[in-house]
């Protein structure tokens, strides 16, 4: 099995997009697992839509935290930050 890397980027599609209150709810699925992930608080500002190419970077968590077993961010084509979530 390949060790993932914090540096290591994935590719995502924007699946959709949840205009609430204050942010937006960005659903990106990975290309090659096909996994989804949901980012709940994702600027509002940032022009995001269907369809998009972003990146997800993965962070193993200690396994002291059960419920949880990794830090999951999304970033831009630039590798700026957009959001981040547990899975």
């Amino acid at each position: 099995m390949t060790e993932i890397e914090e540096s290591d980027r994935f590719e995502c599609k924007v699946v959709n997009i949840i205009n609430n209150l204050k942010w937006k709810g960005v659903m990106v699925k990975e290309i090659k697992s096909g996994g989804n992930v949901y980012f709940a608080r994702t600027d509002p500002k940032r022009d995001l839509k269907a369809g998009d190419t972003l990146y997800l970077g993965v962070r193993e968590l200690p396994s002291q935290m059960e419920e949880m077993q990794a830090e999951v961010t999304l970033y831009d084509k630039n590798d700026e930050k957009i959001d981040w979530t547990f899975i």
